[in-house]
């Protein structure tokens, strides 16, 4: 169906037509193939649609640009029934082929295409490109229904392909832009044309411009076969420091920003702002790197454990409404568990464990990042000061080692195995145990040290499991992992957005999945 909005953008006689929202950093791609960062899914969900969508103000899939789909027995086989009368942004029309060139597409990169810096979900959900991935093919048996084929079971795909890494995007501009051209290096990848300036989909809005460290622009897509409300135009303005998007809403430079610092909410709301809160759908952590002794000792990584005052954390540096957590994921994921072994704060049992351990003089080191604010971490030293102070009470000397987060700290906790404690969280890309658990412990990493065969397996038996029995053994690999204790699951903390009080509609997800043509605006 046609666009349904007024064409002057006006909504309940406001005159604006125009959303400026402050983002916190450039996009890494305007191709979110080869994307895997917050503010190119930002940008990508207004221009971009997949298969899959996610039930508005939740974390499940629901019907995008297909209306339904059947899974076969074995679970092998995935046939997508299609809506009809979609267009690109360039006129191409979305049928069953353009899907199958999509899915051929992300299957067959090499080279640097092919590399985990670049096709991070595609290597993650799929496995990996060619012959090393679980996608065998995709046909079109009509213009409406595209027949996607595994080579084994992927019980997670359906949510997976929510993610605006596996949007659908169009043909014609992506062989027109040389989409998959990338040169540089893998540490310094140079994106192609298309991911640079000629990003096509059939969202709601087109690519307009992108000024690298200023905004992004885009506008309403008259061919768009939904819904508008009264946003015509969209301009992301890139505003790093968090003080500095307050001020500019409150100067009204902008309409809205995300990543509001706890400490400035009371203000925001005290002044007229609207201050939205997201559901959380996070993990903030304590990693404790095992190949740095003696956190590969189970007494030291206990005592640190029972060492911190989770509530006293919560109630000092995070938002109100954050959860204190368990284990490593939100307590809304299938497959938590009541009945992992918790840590609670008792500063004698950790210094009794530490004594057992022979560490009663332990110095240890402690990493954590500057000049950054994530869903999970709205402020990283004021988190680092209250763990510390904990530590610090049962004898455990701290050695600060703050570093910017990027590309320093990431490169440090994700890259070497030369750290010690670390601050770190995930915000779950869609409702799947194996994204928190999995992406955490599913494999070897430099960031935790270890090397534990029985427990990697158990969470690939998990994911692999079938649908009516994953939940009870994810339960069983998130009491695993506690009792193994690789890290302390801190909290799952708030997020929260400001906006002006003109900004109306605004469809607050936990997992940012936030398309801006059904926000209107009052006087």
């Amino acid at each position: 169906m046609a666009s349904e909005r007024d064409p002057e953008g006006s909504g309940e006689g406001s005159g604006k037509s125009t959303f400026v929202f402050a983002a916190s950093a450039d996009p890494g791609s305007l191709d979110p193939a080869f994307a895997s960062d917050g503010e190119s899914f930002r940008v990508a969900r207004q221009i971009f649609e997949g298969l899959v969508g996610v039930e508005p103000g939740t974390a499940d899939p629901a019907p995008l640009l297909a209306e339904s789909w059947d899974i076969s027995e074995d679970g092998l086989e995935y046939t997508f029934h299609l809506k009809e009368g979609v267009k690109f942004h360039d006129d191409t029309d979305f049928d069953a082929e353009a899907v199958c060139f999509n899915f051929d597409r992300w299957a067959n990169w090499t080279g640097l295409a092919a590399s985990e810096s670049l096709s991070y979900y595609y290597t993650h959900v799929f496995g990996g490109q060619g012959d090393n991935g679980k996608y065998d093919s995709c046909e079109a048996s009509d213009a409406a229904t595209a027949v996607v084929t595994l080579k084994s079971p992927l019980p997670e795909l359906v949510p997976a392909l929510s993610l605006p890494s596996f949007s659908i995007q169009s043909p014609t501009a992506l062989e027109e832009f040389k989409a998959d051209e990338i040169g540089g290096a893998e540490d310094a990848p140079e994106l192609s044309e298309y991911a640079t300036g000629h990003p096509v989909g059939t969202g709601p809005y087109e690519f307009g411009e992108w000024k690298a460290g200023e905004s992004v622009t885009l506008s309403a897509f008259d061919g768009y076969w939904g819904d508008f409300g009264d946003v015509q135009n969209i301009v992301f303005t890139v505003i790093a420091e968090g003080t500095a998007r307050r001020q500019a809403l409150e100067a009204g430079d902008i309409d809205g920003y995300d990543l509001v610092a706890p400490a400035d909410v009371d203000a925001l709301k005290g002044a007229g702002y609207q201050v939205l809160d997201r559901d959380p759908f996070n993990i903030l952590y304590l990693g404790m790197n095992q190949a740095q002794k003696p956190l590969d000792d189970p007494k030291v990584r206990q005592a640190i454990a029972h060492a911190i005052d989770k509530e006293a954390l919560v109630a000092a540096a995070l938002p109100e409404g954050t959860e204190v957590a368990t284990q490593f994921v939100p307590s809304t994921v299938s497959g938590y568990s009541d009945d992992v072994a918790t840590y609670e704060f008792d500063q004698e049992k950790a210094k009794e464990l530490l004594k057992e351990a022979g560490q009663e003089n332990l110095e240890i080191e402690f990493n954590y990042p500057t000049d950054v604010s994530r869903p999970y971490m709205p402020d990283a030293a004021a988190i680092y000061e209250a763990i510390s102070a904990d530590l610090e009470e049962v004898g455990i000397t701290v050695k600060a080692t703050p570093e910017p987060w990027s590309p320093t700290y990431l490169d440090t906790i994700q890259g070497s195995d030369k750290h010690g404690l670390h601050l770190l969280g995930w915000t779950g890309d869609y409702n799947d145990t194996y994204n928190f658990i999995g992406t955490f412990f599913g494999s070897q990493s430099s960031e935790w040290g270890f090397d534990d065969e029985s427990l990697f397996k158990s969470l690939g038996d998990a994911r692999y499991a079938p649908v009516d029995e994953q939940e009870a053994q994810y339960k069983a690999a998130n009491e695993a992992v506690m009792e193994f204790l690789p890290g302390v699951p801190l909290a799952s903390p708030v997020p929260s957005l400001a906006f002006t009080e003109q900004v109306q509609g605004y469809p607050v997800s936990p997992v940012q999945d936030e398309v801006y043509n059904v926000i209107t605006f009052t006087e």
